[in-house]
């Protein structure tokens, strides 16, 4: 018999475990700093350096941090079925935790790309996307053939997703569709549930119960990632 699919709609909450600010909620990333100042166009226009600090402390706490279970309930279901993690989330830590598909919707935080690169979809922006792993960048560093400044490979506030086209695809074939992680607050992301095919299982894991009753047809776990991974692999298997 044919693996069934299983797409994953995750956000900062499924990081959150592992000692990754969520943007949102207590002790949130902009609790302390403004958008307008380190996620916009504008922001990095006005100030590029206080721009790129933000960013490499955000690569250093990243490298400290390790995949929670949460992660790794999710590269472990590759063993029953296809998975495809869309994450909304900057951090490699479904890669690091083995899921083999992920597709990031808001850029990634190990890599760079020049000034003049914007999208994921021109040619020019693929060519010279530079990971660095989990090294700074300073003011001065350029790249690509126009020799301009490196800015973080991340989608800001104000700009395109260039990723969303392919994530609307992939949630349209989808077997089951579990969200795990996100408040379904931040378009466009949060529309990628509408393409779920007629007949399609939606799981929601979430602490929030007032989310929960937003969503109507919907399996929810109110738990944090965690447990609730657990719970929810627990349900998938009983069901196999």
């Amino acid at each position: 018999m044919a693996k069934k699919t299983l797409v994953v709609l995750s956000g900062s909450g499924i990081s959150a475990e592992s000692g990754i600010s969520t943007f949102r909620g207590g002790n949130g990333l902009w609790d302390n700093v403004s958008v307008n100042e380190i996620c916009t166009p504008e922001g990095w226009r006005r100030n590029p350096g206080k721009v790129l600090g933000f960013y490499n402390r955000l690569r250093r706490q990243l490298e400290a941090a390790q995949p929670n279970e949460a992660h790794r309930i999710l590269a472990e279901l590759e063993e029953l079925m296809t998975v495809k993690v869309i994450t909304q989330n900057v951090d490699n830590l479904h890669e690091r935790a083995g899921s083999s598909f992920v597709l990031h919707l808001h850029g990634e935080l190990t890599k760079v790309r020049p000034e003049g690169c914007y999208t994921e979809s021109d040619g020019f922006s693929r060519k010279y996307v530079k990971d660095i792993g989990y090294s700074d960048v300073a003011l001065g560093e350029t790249g690509g053939p126009r020799n301009t400044q490196l800015r973080p490979h991340i989608v800001w506030f104000g700009e395109a997703v260039p990723n969303l086209e392919e994530a609307a695809r992939i949630v349209s074939e989808a077997d089951i569709l579990l969200i795990v992680g996100t408040s379904l607050q931040v378009y466009p992301a949060a529309g990628l549930s509408a393409y779920a095919p007629q007949g399609c299982e939606i799981w929601l894991v979430d602490p929030d119960e007032e989310l929960g009753h937003k969503l109507h047809g919907v399996h929810f776990i109110r738990d944090v990632a965690t447990s609730g991974m657990r719970r929810f692999r627990d349900a998938v298997l009983a069901s196999q």
